[in-house]
């Protein structure tokens, strides 16, 4: 790697505010795109959950119409047995083979009872699982439709600014790489410690940008000579002077223009 070519204190900080800069820029995009993708895949793993359901739900229909018929089959087995049976009882020779035909009679009812009512059961099941199948298929409809909607959001929006954003990432880098690695560190730090992402920024009013507490004069003095790198000591954010930071925007404005 190309060894970074030394650079005056001012030139460091015109660089750490173009990056500073270019990286808000990037954040403002990111916020315009808010919640968003998390949404559609929130969405999209809900519809993937509603229609897994409705899977199991129609296989568990199945699964019943398949018991109803096996138990329908029992029936129809045990009325062709109780005819049998019944038959067999006309050529009986003893109380004791009736009794006994009798017996397997008075079985072959109850196991077309039993049925029935297990067939009765099954067909209550299978409109519970109708209505929970129809209340399903409403939701899942509701969801894609809420799913289409806010993916056509989020396709319009990267649509405006994805290659804006790529462009950006970009130059991102390419500052860093201008900028020596101690002072891209510390950029680093202290943008992931606040929660505007702001560590650079320009004195405004006697103060730290986006601060209310007053820099000394002396202080300011010191930013405007633009000799060292002086950073805020309530904020730890780093300072440049204002007519810097104008330099700098009106510069980086003409550069977003073109992205």
């Amino acid at each position: 790697m190309a060894k970074k070519k030394e650079a005056t204190v001012e030139e460091r900080l015109r660089a750490l505010y173009d990056l500073q800069l270019i990286d808000s820029r990037i954040d403002e995009i990111r916020n315009v795109r808010g919640e968003l993708p998390l949404e559609v895949r929130d969405l999209e793993d809900e519809v993937a959950g509603l229609n897994i359901r409705l899977e199991k739900l129609v296989s568990s229909l199945e699964l019943i119409d398949n018991d109803i018929a096996s138990k329908k089959n029992l029936i129809e087995e045990a009325k062709a047995l109780i005819k049998k049976y019944t038959e067999q009882q006309k050529n009986v020779r003893n109380n004791r083979e009736y009794n006994s035909l009798t017996k397997e009679v008075e079985f072959q009812e109850l196991e077309i009872e039993l049925a029935e009512k297990h067939i009765k059961e099954f067909k209550a099941q299978i409109e519970q699982k109708k209505e929970v199948i129809a209340e399903t298929k409403e939701r899942l409809k509701e969801r894609e439709t809420h799913l289409k909607h806010k993916k056509g959001e989020l396709d319009a929006i990267l649509a405006e600014t994805e290659k804006e954003e790529q462009a950006l990432i970009q130059k991102s880098e390419e500052y860093k790489d201008q900028i020596e690695d101690r002072l891209v560190t510390a950029y680093n730090r202290i943008r992931g410690s606040v929660k505007n992402g702001l560590a650079v920024v320009p004195i405004e009013r006697g103060a730290s940008g986006g601060s209310f507490f007053t820099i000394p004069p002396q202080v300011q003095v010191e930013i405007a000579s633009r000799k060292k790198v002086i950073t805020d000591e309530h904020s730890g954010r780093i300072l440049v002077d204002a007519a810097l930071a104008e330099e700098q925007k009106s510069k980086m404005e003409k550069l977003f223009a073109k992205l």
